[in-house]
C-alpha cells in the first residue's frame, strides 16, 4: 500500500496517483470507462487489489459529486433493472474473489469491449432505431457490470454494451452511469474491508487525492456539456475500444509469463 513517506520518495508514484484520481473524476463526470485506466496504471507500482482499495474512497467521494450533478438526468427504467442486477453481480464477485483470476476477468472484459465496438463501427451505415430498456438483457449485463466492477473497478464495458444501443441523450446516459455505479461502489465498502482492509496510511493517501477526483468530476461534466451527442458517443466508444485492447494485451502478457 502507498504511504505518505513513499510518495515523498517516489515522485513518479505520486504523479500516477494524481493522474488516476483525475481519471476517476472524469469518469464520474460523464466519460465512462476512462477510470478503467486507473487500476492498470497503479498496478505498475502495487498489486491490483491494493490499487482498488486505495481508489475506492475516491470513487465514493466522486460518486457524491456525480449524483448531485446528475440528480435530475437519468433513465429510471434502466436504474430499476441495473442496480438490483449489479448488486447481485457484486455479491458474485465477493463470493468468487479468491478463486477468479484477475487476468481471466481482464481478458473477458477486453474481448467483450473490442467485439462490441467493432460491431458498432462496421455496421454504422445501417440505420438502426434506438433499443428500449430490456429486462433480460439488463439483468445479464447488469450482473456482469457488478461483477467486473467489484473485481477490477471495470464495470464500464458491460454497462455500455447494454446502454449504448438505446441511444440515450448524453446527459441521461452519463447520469444513469453515475447513479448505478454510485450504488455499486457503496456496496463494495464492507466486502473490500474484509478482503483487504485499508490502513491508516492508505486512507491518508486517498484523502490527499480527493480534491483531484472532485476536479475531474467537474471537468468531465463540463466536457460532455460541450460535446454534441454524436461526438460524445464517439469519444466513449473510442475510449472503450482502447481500454479493451489494453486489457487484452496486459492479460495475454501476464498469462504468457
Amino acid at each position: 500500500m502507498p504511504t505518505l513517506t513513499s510518495l515523498q520518495s517516489q515522485p513518479l508514484l505520486s504523479a500516477v496517483l494524481i493522474l488516476a484520481a483525475f481519471l476517476v473524476g472524469l469518469s464520474k463526470g460523464g466519460l465512462p470507462a476512462i477510470a478503467m485506466l486507473s487500476v492498470p496504471l497503479l498496478s505498475l507500482f502495487m498489486p491490483p487489489l491494493n490499487a482498488a482499495v486505495v481508489l475506492l474512497p475516491l470513487y465514493l467521494l466522486a460518486d457524491v459529486a456525480a449524483v448531485y450533478l446528475y440528480r435530475h438526468e437519468y433513465s429510471l427504467p434502466n436504474i430499476r433493472i441495473l442496480i438490483p442486477a449489479g448488486l447481485l453481480g457484486s455479491l458474485v464477485g465477493w463470493a468468487t474473489a479468491s478463486i477468479v483470476s484477475d487476468n481471466a476477468v481482464a481478458l473477458m472484459i477486453g474481448v467483450m469491449g473490442i467485439v462490441f465496438c467493432l460491431y458498432r463501427w462496421l455496421n454504422r451505415d445501417r440505420a438502426t432505431s434506438a433499443a428500449p430498456a430490456d429486462l433480460k438483457r439488463g439483468i445479464f449485463w447488469g450482473i456482469l457490470a457488478g461483477f467486473t466492477s467489484f473485481v477490477a473497478h471495470a464495470g464500464g464495458p458491460p454497462f455500455q454494451v447494454y446502454t449504448l444501443p438505446q441511444k440515450l441523450p448524453k446527459m441521461v446516459f452519463a447520469g444513469t452511469s453515475a447513479l448505478v455505479f454510485a450504488v455499486l461502489n457503496l456496496s463494495k465498502v464492507v466486502p473490500y474491508h474484509f478482503l483487504n482492509p485499508s490502513s491508516t496510511e492508505s486512507l491518508k493517501v486517498s484523502a490527499l487525492l480527493i480534491p483531484m477526483a472532485i476536479v475531474g468530476t467537474v471537468v468531465g461534466r463540463q466536457l460532455i456539456k460541450r460535446l454534441s451527442d454524436r461526438w460524445f458517443y464517439l469519444v466513449v466508444q473510442i475510449a472503450l475500444f482502447l481500454i479493451s485492447v489494453q486489457l487484452v494485451l496486459s492479460a495475454l502478457q501476464s498469462l504468457s509469463e
